[in-house]
C-alpha cells in the first residue's frame, strides 16, 4: 500500500501560499505546497490541518481535491487539495522553511517547484482564477 503525502492549495486573493524548502539539502531552495505524511489512523483532511497548524501556524478549511494522485516514489502519492485560512487563523509563517509567498498566476512559473508540485501548475493556477 502506498503511503500517502497531501498538499494543500491555499488559495486567498487570487494568490497561492507556496514555501520555500529549508531542508533536506538537496531540496533546500525548491518551492513546494504546504502539507506532509498522512498518520496510521489519520484522514487525509485532518492530516492536511494538522500538517498546516506544524508548518504555518495557521488554521485551514480542507475543500476537493484537484488534480489526480501524482507518484512521489515507488511507495508513496501526492494528493492535493484546495484551502483556505479559516476566518481568524493567524498569518502563516514559515515555521519549518525557509520563506513563505504568495503567488500570482502568472508567476506560478518562475518559482523553482518540486518536481510532483510543478506537475499541478495548470490545476494551481486554474483554482486562483475567481469563480462565477
Amino acid at each position: 500500500m502506498s503511503k500517502v503525502v497531501v498538499g494543500a492549495a491555499i488559495v486567498r486573493d487570487g494568490l497561492l501560499l507556496a514555501q520555500c524548502r529549508a531542508e533536506p539539502a538537496e531540496l533546500a531552495g525548491r518551492w513546494e505546497l504546504p502539507g506532509g505524511q498522512v498518520e496510521e489512523g489519520e484522514s487525509e483532511r485532518t492530516a492536511l490541518r494538522r500538517e498546516c497548524r506544524e508548518e504555518l501556524g495557521a488554521l485551514v478549511h480542507v475543500h476537493d481535491r484537484l488534480g489526480p494522485d501524482l507518484r512521489l516514489s515507488p511507495r508513496s502519492v501526492l494528493r492535493v487539495y484546495l484551502a483556505e485560512l479559516v476566518a481568524g487563523s493567524p498569518e502563516p509563517r514559515p515555521l519549518e522553511h525557509l520563506e513563505l509567498r504568495w503567488v500570482p498566476p502568472a508567476a506560478m512559473d518562475d518559482l523553482d517547484w518540486l518536481p510532483a508540485d510543478r506537475l499541478l501548475l495548470p490545476d494551481l493556477a486554474a483554482a486562483t482564477r475567481p469563480h462565477p
